[in-house]
C-alpha cells in the first residue's frame, strides 16, 4: 500500500500544480459540497507567514490545512479539509498534530464548525466565544494556549 506523506510549505515553495490541487480540494468541499458561495481565495495563502500542510498519496491530496500568522502573533488554523474518499482514516487529526508541532509554544485559535468542537477539544482547544452562523453553518471560536 502506498504511504501517505505529510508535506509543509510556504506559498513561495509551492509549485503551480500543487497549489491548484490544494485549492481544488478546498473548493470541492467548502464551496461545492457544503454549498457555501464565498471568496475561497482570500489573499492569505500568499502571506509570508502562512504555512500550508497537506497529506498526499501517489500525488493526490487527501487532506489539507493552513496556518496563518495573525498580526497579534497568534497562530490561526483554518481551511481544515479532508477529501470525501479519504474521510474516516484520521487524516484531519494527523494534520492538526503536525500543525501544533509547527506552531510550537504560540497561542493558537480556530473557528471550528460546531459539530467538530469535540474533535478540536481532543487536541487541547477550548471554546472561546459564542457560536455563530457563517455561510449557513454553525461555527464556534476555539483557542489553545501553550
Amino acid at each position: 500500500m502506498p504511504s501517505t506523506q505529510l508535506r509543509v510549505a510556504g506559498f513561495a515553495d509551492l509549485d503551480a500544480r500543487t497549489f491548484h490541487d490544494l485549492v481544488r480540494l478546498r473548493v470541492d468541499v467548502f464551496v461545492v459540497e457544503q454549498e457555501c458561495a464565498y471568496p475561497e481565495l482570500d489573499g492569505r495563502d500568499v502571506e509570508p507567514g502562512t504555512r500550508h500542510l497537506w497529506l498526499a498519496r501517489d500525488g493526490a491530496v487527501l487532506a489539507y490545512l493552513r496556518i496563518l500568522a495573525d498580526p497579534d502573533g497568534v497562530a490561526r488554523i483554518g481551511r481544515v479539509v479532508v477529501a470525501p474518499s479519504a474521510r474516516g482514516a484520521g487524516h484531519a487529526g494527523r494534520l492538526v498534530v503536525a500543525a501544533l508541532a509547527e506552531i510550537g509554544d504560540r497561542p493558537c485559535v480556530l473557528e471550528a464548525q460546531s459539530h467538530l468542537v469535540d474533535f478540536y477539544a481532543r487536541h487541547g482547544f477550548t471554546v472561546s466565544g459564542q457560536e455563530y452562523v457563517e455561510d449557513g453553518i454553525p461555527h464556534t471560536p476555539m483557542r489553545r494556549d501553550p
